[in-house]
């Protein structure tokens, strides 16, 4: 199975499309490639204009783990959708080499890497052994729009 059939599985599994606009929200590119490297500006998880997953993680009315899972999960597949849009296929993609995962978190919560667990298993499903990556999960008090996660990351691609 291609790369990008396995991309379709995963949004299917997760119940959203990917196919429309990605929108962003500011004076920037969603992403840049330099060479072989596609530098990807970080993925808040919103699909069309809804931020499907919002607030903290762990607080009492925020985000249980599960739906931060999730939240990273969309934002890997919104990262996909770019670099495929980008090269034509994701069977052009080399590697991920390097993730950063913010996940907005309540004061007690330290399951910053579990939440980024969500992120590397889309990343590992749809890419297979490129999928492998290093990878930075970092717990800060907000995110734009109130995400409850945000990814960026690093892909070494074929010209």
């Amino acid at each position: 199975m291609s790369r990008d059939a396995r991309f379709e599985e995963q949004a299917q599994a997760l119940g959203y499309r990917f196919d429309g606009e990605i929108k962003i929200g500011g004076n920037y590119v969603p992403l840049v490639r330099d060479g072989h490297h596609i530098y990807l500006s970080g993925q808040i998880p919103r699909v069309g204009d809804t931020v499907v997953v919002t607030g903290a993680a762990g607080a009492g009315a925020g985000a249980s783990l599960a739906d931060a899972q999730k939240a990273a999960k969309v934002c890997a597949m919104r990262a996909l959708a770019l670099l495929q849009r980008a090269v034509g296929s994701l069977d052009a993609v080399q590697s991920i080499l390097r993730i950063t995962v913010y996940v907005q978190s309540a004061p007690t919560f330290t399951q910053q890497s579990e939440v980024a667990d969500g992120a590397s298993e889309v990343l590992f499903a749809v890419l297979g052994d490129a999928g492998a990556h290093t990878r930075t999960s970092v717990g800060v008090l907000q995110l734009p729009k109130n995400a409850t996660v945000e990814v960026d990351l690093i892909a070494s691609v074929r010209t």
